[in-house]
Parts: structure tokens; C-alpha cells; sequence
């Protein structure tokens, strides 16, 4: 298994750098002036030659790539040419929230669109079938911006100071401050480096933070602040994991070895949960990672509409602005996410059913 890894992430420096020489040109064509989208329409010639030159954005793109390269071998992925930052900083305050995210959206449409898939494939024709392929139907056809907006009406305007009321935009309430968990265990943490950012990253998933400092008033508030968002974005992945689940569970509730447990007497939940519903799964675990995958990189829209400073929101200011740094950063990182998802869920074949061996 260990030397399968190695391959597949051998395998998987191409797709990187094709990723990365492809999102490298891509900025550079999106029509719109870096200097003057940053500095004003109305920045002289003079200025836009002097940011240039300080940008390193006046030589060939040839040599602009070849720099950037060599500064990515390093660890550098450059300075915003917005906020005039690393990026690696940025990072470190904006991914937390996307991952945060993209994990509760997941864990929504998994807790709810198996279930509802398994359901339907075992009362087939009932009217929780039909009920629940037209609900799959319904998610996957509901645009992520109409439904965020409509969310947000629903709860914070049409239900405004009742108990269902929550947020519809922000990460945390005015007044609701976090501590890092390393100054409440007093913690001393290097100011760079690697340490650095693991524990400045973890600190930045206010959820996460939250239950390792006991604190239920910063744990409410974002759980609140996430759930509308969360279930916007985990809408379309839960009706596609539905209908996959129900598909893969009656091809697999007709094998033979399904009748044969039947005709010796078992219950039907017993021949679910035992004989069937794992085998059903390695389909469904391919969806699921592509979907974490997708729910990564489909952030852009759920972020702006709710208002959270995340991956996706970056992106999109960093196109509005012409941020190169910026674009190429978080798509890298988005990239790597997408090769690390679908190594794991490779590897959890073997596990999900023995007689599959990664050599």
C-alpha cells in the first residue's frame, strides 16, 4: 500500500504542474490591467510601469513562470499583489473556513442523501421512492446561488426573532471573540514555519478551536453562523450520493448471493446492513470523494452569497482584481486537496472490501 501511494503521488506531480502552467496563463489572458484594477482606472502610465517592475510583472511570461516555479520549489507561493501579503498568510486565515465548510456540507449529504438512497432501494416503487428520487431530482436542478438566497430570506428575514431565526451572512457574531487554543494552554508557537501554521490553522477552524477551549458561546455562534451555508453547498452532493446510493444498492440487493441469504430466512434489515450495504458502498465512496472534491472548488458562489472570507471568496476577488499570487495559490492548494481526496478514497477500497489488494 505504501508503495501504491508513492506512485499515485509520482503519478500525480503532471497533473500539478499542468494545473499550475494552465491556471498561469489563464490569469494572464482574463481580459483587464493587474496596476489599474488595483491602483484605480485613473493610475498613470508612470505608476503602472513602476508596479510592474516591482511586481516582476513587466518580464516575458516565460521568465514570470520559471520564477514562480522556483519560488514553489521553496515553499513561496509569492505576495498578494492586492494586500501586498504572503500568501501563505492568507491562507492561513481563509482555508480553515473553507475546510470547515466543505466538511460539515459533506458530512450533511452523506448523514442524509445514503440513508435516503438505501431507503429508497429497499421499498422500491413505495412512495419513499418516489419521494426521495424526486427530492434528488429537485436538489440537483436548485441552483447553489438562487438556494442560498432563498435560505437566507427564509431564515433571517421571513423567521427574524423567532427560535428557527439564523445568521445569513458572517462567520461569528459582533462581540463573539475566539482565543487560540495554544494561548489558552499557554503555548508558546514560533512566529514562522511549519509548527506556526498547523497551529495557526487549527486555531482559524473556530469550530475545531471552540472544542478544544470549552468554549460553548464561540461553539453556538459559528455552528449557527455555518449551518445555512453548509446546507446550501451540501444540497446537490446529497441528491447525487441519493440517487447513486439507490442505484448501487439494487444492483447489488439482485446479486445471488442476496437471494441466498434471503432464502435462509434472514430479515431484511439483517441482509441490508450485513450482506449488502457494504459492497453498495464503493461505488458510493467514489461519488462521495469527488464531491468533497467539487465542494472544495465549488465554494466560490456559497461563500460570496453568505458573505465568508474563505478559499472560494479569495478566488473570486483575486480574478476581479487581477491578484495572479492569489489565483494561483488557492488553486494549488484546491488541486492538491482534489489528488489527496482521491488517494484516499483509492486506499479505502481495500478496506471497504478485502478481496480488492492495491498493488
Amino acid at each position: 500500500m505504501i508503495q501504491y501511494s508513492i506512485r499515485r503521488i509520482v503519478a500525480a506531480i503532471p497533473v500539478i504542474f499542468g494545473v499550475l502552467l494552465l491556471v498561469f496563463i489563464l490569469a494572464r489572458v482574463i481580459p483587464g490591467d493587474p496596476c489599474r484594477a488595483i491602483l484605480g482606472e485613473k493610475a498613470t502610465q508612470e505608476a503602472c510601469e513602476d508596479f510592474n517592475r516591482r511586481k516582476g510583472l513587466d518580464q516575458p511570461l516565460p521568465v514570470q513562470f520559471v520564477y514562480y516555479i522556483r519560488d514553489l520549489a521553496q515553499g513561496d507561493l509569492g505576495d498578494s499583489l492586492r494586500f501586498g501579503r504572503p500568501v501563505t498568510e492568507i491562507l492561513e486565515e481563509r482555508l480553515p473556513l473553507t475546510v470547515e465548510l466543505s466538511i460539515t456540507a459533506l458530512t450533511i449529504a452523506l448523514i442524509i442523501g445514503i440513508p435516503a438512497g438505501i431507503l429508497a432501494a429497499t421499498r422500491r416503487n413505495s412512495v419513499a421512492d418516489v419521494t426521495t428520487m424526486v427530492g434528488a431530482n429537485i436538489g440537483v436542478s436548485m441552483p447553489v446561488f438562487w438556494l442560498g438566497l432563498m435560505l437566507a430570506f427564509l431564515f433571517a428575514v421571513l423567521l427574524k426573532d423567532t427560535p428557527l431565526s439564523l445568521p445569513p451572512s458572517g462567520r461569528l457574531s459582533a462581540g463573539v471573540i475566539p482565543i487560540p487554543f495554544y494561548e489558552v494552554f499557554g503555548w508558546e508557537v514560533p512566529e514562522s514555519g511549519p509548527i506556526s501554521f498547523i497551529v495557526t490553522f487549527i486555531s482559524n477552524m473556530f469550530i475545531l478551536n471552540s472544542i478544544l477551549t470549552l468554549d460553548g458561546e464561540v461553539f453556538t455562534d459559528a455552528v449557527r453562523h455555518l449551518i445555512l451555508p453548509a446546507i446550501a453547498l451540501a444540497t446537490i452532493p446529497m441528491a447525487i450520493l441519493a440517487r447513486m446510493s439507490r442505484s448501487s444498492m439494487l444492483e447489488v440487493l439482485g446479486q445471488d448471493y442476496v437471494r441466498t441469504a434471503r432464502a435462509k430466512g434472514l430479515k431484511q434489515n439483517k441482509v441490508v446492513m450485513k450482506h449488502a450495504w457494504r459492497n453498495a458502498l464503493l461505488p458510493v465512496v467514489t461519488i462521495a470523494g469527488l464531491q468533497l472534491g467539487l465542494i472544495l472548488s465549488g465554494a466560490v458562489l456559497t461563500e460570496t452569497i453568505f458573505g465568508l472570507a474563505g478559499v472560494g471568496r479569495a478566488v473570486f476577488e483575486g480574478i476581479t482584481s487581477r491578484d495572479f499570487p492569489i489565483i494561483q495559490g488557492f488553486v494549488l492548494v484546491i488541486a492538491i486537496g482534489y489528488v489527496a481526496i482521491n488517494l484516499f478514497v483509492d486506499l479505502s477500497y481495500s478496506f471497504l472490501d478485502p478481496r480488492i489488494r492495491l498493488d
